[in-house]
């Protein structure tokens, strides 16, 4: 087996694996990077999204959902805390089956770099909950990945850091990306590593830091109306990278909408992000008020997550700690997490020398009533322990002959009220009594015991007798909705048929409602039409540069085609691709109802970037659904990579004679040289 490390992002993941002196980290789903999506170390991201698109059967994943779904469902990492439900095609699957689904994906992906993921270490946030935590084991399981532990993101970081430095050093990792911030403070000397101090907020990342730039921009050109899910959609990608080029540029602009232009300014942004930017430091004066450190005693600090890479941030870092940040060539923001959890599943499998201590992120405790009748967080295990890690702790029940007591089972912090949104109720445990005594010989010591991979082993004891009453893994927990039914979610996600019919064949009539006179219902199951060569078809120039009036697609002729395929081909699903410049070339008079017809998708243009244009879209469209395409054009550039656009049967050619429309099997020519 390979060793593997994957950081499960709440954006985006990665995945590395350890090839036996060094680090190979996986380009996954590069081939589905659009042009104006790519950015230095972008081709070793797979976004951890899920998505649908009435082109296409199944789920998409990966660059592809990101970029060409009509809906998804994004930062379902965030929503393993309590489980929460994601709605995909209008059925709800739970957090655990959507995160599970990703890591099946990425396993799919690593396959086409021909290897393999059986066993991985995962990265968490470093003040992950234990559901979290958890369900984040769970949902690789279920795609079949078994998991060797649970690393947190920061000490995995500072692991791939030291492993290139080779020095001893006290650490400060500075994580941000999407979803949340971590600050962790580590020690590495001789081989051996240790968490001593980590805090951190939850849900406060590159998200928050998108809703204040689309505040920007709307602020200067609010909505004139209601926007379809699809433009809301390609809107929010508009944001997001406009966010990231506004890390590397002084300026950009951002088209809504309603086709209006904002020029954003890098500080503009910086000054609109400044509050955040002081809750994410505060972390990192806890750290050191935990350590009772001081910032120069600090050796190196780290800087990692998309979000850590915002200029103010990185100087307000640095200024914070008053020393200079690792560069990003020596710790790369992108991929240090997937790297060192590599280099920490090859350590658990004796494939390298080293050794690897964690310490947990939060207390961990019960709850009990003080004697006026509030309830209170009672501590069992600090924070900041090395893991593996056991304390015991005795109590009462308020209450003679008591048959059975419910063992709240809590995280969080013992200096904050119970009902504080940083103490969670991970479950609950039922203490049952052998026999009903007085409280005081009722009282029973409650064990801890907390493991290196993040989970908790319960145990109590009646202190009168010696009677072991609880002793069990915490394996289920009740902060969210039911438990789901995962492996039977999963294979129903990753099967699902193709999304709702779209809106192109919405008013198709029913097999059942149709004439007996239609013609044969024989024949494709899907088409896929190249609508710009068949709206060009008798109106090119004869000659380059000598332009006639009609020298225009026309998208009264492209309908023309598609009707008559319809009245052909009755029970076929018809995909109208054209080119992005389509409507940009049409008669000033066609124009508006090109535009209505892509917002309705009844015609679909590929999105900005994409590499082969609108014949790329056709060609994979047909290719994913064993679909017939209806083109003229060879597709010279694209036969090696689909040989079966030279077999029989996969092409249909378009003539047009008197106004009416010829459809004739057809092969497509083998460029020169080629056979």
């Amino acid at each position: 087996m390979t060793s593997t490390g994957i950081d499960f992002g709440t954006t985006n993941s990665v995945v590395a694996q350890w090839q036996g002196d060094d680090v190979e980290v996986l380009p996954l789903d590069a081939h589905h990077l659009d042009a104006d999506w790519r950015r230095p170390g972008f081709e070793y991201l797979f976004p951890s999204v899920v998505g649908t698109s009435s082109l296409r059967r199944g789920p998409l994943f990966g660059w592809e959902a990101k970029l060409r779904s009509e809906e998804a469902a994004e930062a379902c990492k965030r929503l393993l805390k309590s489980d929460e439900y994601v709605n995909i095609r209008d059925r709800r699957y739970a957090a655990t089956t959507v995160a599970a689904g990703v890591f099946s994906a990425m396993k799919s992906g690593a396959l086409h770099n021909l290897t393999g993921i059986d066993r991985a270490v995962i990265t968490v946030p470093a003040n992950a909950t234990g559901a979290a935590r958890y369900r984040t084991r769970a949902a690789a399981r279920f795609a079949g990945i078994e998991v060797q532990a649970l690393l947190n993101e920061p000490t995995a970081a500072a692991i791939s850091h030291v492993h290139d430095m080779q020095d001893d050093a006290q650490i400060l990792v500075f994580d941000w990306g999407g979803g949340t911030i971590d600050v962790t403070v580590l020690d590495y000397e001789g081989g051996f590593f240790e968490e001593r101090a980590s805090r951190g907020v939850t849900e406060l990342g590159g998200l928050e830091i998108d809703r204040r730039l689309r505040r920007l921009i709307l602020d200067r050109a609010p909505a004139r109306r209601e926007w379809s899910p699809a433009q809301e959609r390609q809107f929010r990608l508009d944001i997001e990278r406009s966010k990231i080029l506004l890390s590397s540029q002084q300026s950009v602009r951002i088209l809504t909408p309603d086709e209006r232009e904002v020029e954003i300014f890098q500080g503009e942004l910086e000054e609109a992000i400044t509050d955040l930017v002081d809750r994410a430091l505060a972390p990192v004066e806890a750290c050191l008020r935990d350590l009772h450190m001081a910032p120069l005693d600090v050796d190196d600090v780290l800087m990692i997550g998309g979000t850590s890479q915002i200029p103010s941030v990185r100087a307000a870092v640095s200024e914070a700690l008053q020393m200079p940040l690792v560069p990003t060539d020596i710790c790369d923001p992108m991929t240090a997490v997937a790297r060192g959890a590599a280099i920490a599943s090859a350590v658990l499998a004796k494939e390298t020398d080293g050794v690897i201590q964690v310490a947990n992120s939060h207390a961990l405790g019960t709850a009990t009533k003080d004697p006026s009748g509030r309830s209170r967080f009672s501590e069992i295990i600090p924070r900041n322990k090395a893991l593996p890690w056991t304390e015991k702790k005795s109590y009462t029940p308020r209450d003679d002959y008591a048959r059975k007591l419910t063992v709240q089972i809590w995280e969080g912090d013992r200096d904050k009220d119970l009902d504080d949104p940083d103490n969670v109720q991970l479950t609950e445990i039922t203490l049952n009594y052998p026999k009903p005594r007085v409280k005081e010989k009722s009282r029973f010591g409650l064990a801890y015991t907390y493991d290196s991979n993040g989970l908790l082993h319960v145990k109590a004891t009646l202190e009168h007798t010696g009677e072991v009453v609880i002793d069990e893994e915490v394996k289920s927990f009740g902060t969210g909705g039911p438990t789901p039914e995962v492996r039977q979610e999963l294979d129903d996600l990753m099967n699902a048929n193709s999304a709702p019919t779209p809106a192109s064949m919405a008013n198709k009539p029913k097999p059942a409602d149709r004439p007996s006179t239609a013609a044969p219902t024989d024949g494709p199951s899907t088409i896929v039409v190249d609508g710009s060569n068949l709206a060009w078809i008798g109106r090119s120039p004869v000659r380059p540069g000598v332009y006639q009036p009609d020298d225009r697609p026309s998208y009264s002729q492209l309908g023309e085609a598609r009707d008559a395929l319809a009245k052909k081909y009755p029970d076929a699903d018809i995909q109208v691709i054209v080119d992005a410049t389509f409507r940009h070339r049409v008669a000033d008079d066609e124009r508006e109802a090109v535009t209505a017809a892509l917002n309705k998708s009844e015609i679909v243009q590929p999105p900005p970037g994409t590499e082969g244009k609108g014949d790329a879209l056709v060609t994979a469209i047909a290719d994913e659904c064993d679909g017939v395409i209806v083109t003229n054009d060879n597709f010279a550039e694209l036969q090696d990579r689909y040989p079966w656009l030279r077999e029989s049967g996969r092409v249909l050619g378009a003539t047009l004679v008197k106004g009416n429309w010829i459809f004739t099997a057809r092969t497509c020519v083998a460029p020169r040289g080629r056979r």
